[in-house]
């Protein structure tokens, strides 16, 4: 689930609190094959059928919601197989070759369940684990904290160290696993990763503005106050900062991605040796080839250190090869190639691949030792 999605679905259920009208929540704990959405994926359903979010292109969507009008009234969860295959017998009708299960369950107001929602709500990294067989009960996985219980003290410990594993991944991400016998589901959630954007042009607003749409937390950081203007970077948190301040007052941590943008040789010079001082997921820089060699014998001729790990960090030229030419369409090059590499893909065509379309070829970008 993206950041924006969980906030719709958050604001859904508050405002149906308020309204006094119950609501279940229907998320994807099982795929086999290829389906529309991952592990995780849900959509909140009001008791009147309606729904905020998607599970699929829409086809799904009436389906799961007359199962959970079901399970409000009746307020028991259910686990429900969905075939996608479009020539099943009982299919949806949705094309993707592949089946899910999905769980369905009535939003209460136990304290688990608020404790959840507040999490939610303030992006705190928390996992809550639901079983789907063999175990009772929920558990809410905090990083130094917990709430509620499977039923067993031993159970508990096991699922403690899967979530907290999960939390502590590049990407974590939702899933099942069997635990002492129990089948259980790890719903993760975990703050927006942050898109750090070195220069405030305007080519770094629709980098800025798709950035937060799909979910990241995005600061802009330039020496030029004027150019920071909230009007142009509505959803981002700018820092003034000369080069001389990134240290104490620019956050980057291993979650982080780096984009350099500064389109002037001393600022991107210096905000390629900051960036390569964090421990910063991803740095990539605007312009050619040859540009980012003079950025590096630069910084060679200063005295840096570039040793060869540091520097094969750095996406340059950044981006994906679409033929890329207008800021908008730059932004989305570049996007398209932090989801990939944030999520173990490696940024080809789509045609041809027999694997899963949300399956990495590879998981070792999912997780930093």
């Amino acid at each position: 689930m993206s950041p924006r999605e969980t906030e719709r679905i958050v604001a859904a259920i508050r405002d149906a609190r308020i309204e006094r009208r119950r609501t279940a929540l229907a998320t994807v704990v099982r795929v086999r094959g290829s389906a529309y959405r991952r592990e995780g994926a849900r959509i909140l359903v009001r008791e009147d059928g309606s729904y905020e979010c998607l599970l699929s292109g829409g086809c799904l969507e009436p389906a799961v919601a007359e199962a959970a009008t079901g399970v409000i009234a009746s307020g028991e969860p259910r686990i429900i197989p969905y075939d996608l295959e479009e020539d099943s017998v009982w299919s949806v009708g949705i094309g993707c070759s592949g089946a899910v299960d999905i769980l369905i369950e009535r939003v209460g107001d136990d304290p688990v369940m608020t404790r959840w929602l507040d999490a939610l709500e303030r992006s705190e990294p928390a996992v809550l684990v639901k079983p789907l067989a063999g175990a009772v009960g929920r558990l809410l996985v905090f990083e130094r904290d917990l709430a509620g219980t499977l039923g067993d003290p031993r159970l508990d410990d096991e699922a403690v160290l899967q979530a907290r594993a999960r939390l502590g991944a590049i990407l974590p991400d939702s899933g099942t696993a069997i635990v002492n016998a129990a089948e259980l589901f790890f719903e993760v959630n975990a703050p927006p990763p942050p898109l750090v954007i070195f220069g405030a042009n305007s080519d770094a607003e629709p980098l800025a503005r798709y950035g937060w749409d799909l979910g990241f937390a995005v600061t802009v950081v330039d020496v030029r106050e004027a150019f920071l203007d909230p009007n142009r970077f509505p959803h981002a948190t700018l820092v003034s900062a000369h080069f001389s301040q990134f240290t104490e007052k620019v956050d980057v941590d291993a979650r982080s991605f780096v984009v350099i943008m500064n389109h002037h040789l001393e600022r991107d010079r210096e905000s390629l040796r900051f960036a390569l001082g964090t421990p910063a997921f991803y740095v990539g820089a605007l312009g050619p080839t040859s540009r980012f060699r003079k950025l590096v014998r630069a910084l060679e001729d200063d005295g840096a250190n570039l040793d060869a790990a540091r520097l094969a960090r750095v996406r340059s030229p950044v981006g994906l090869g679409v033929g890329a030419e207008t800021p908008e369409e730059i932004a989305m090059s570049i996007l398209a190639e932090m989801l990939a590499l944030q999520r173990g893909f490696d940024g080809g065509f789509l045609r041809g691949r027999d694997a899963g379309l949300h399956r990495p070829r590879s998981s070792s970008a999912l997780a930093r030792s």
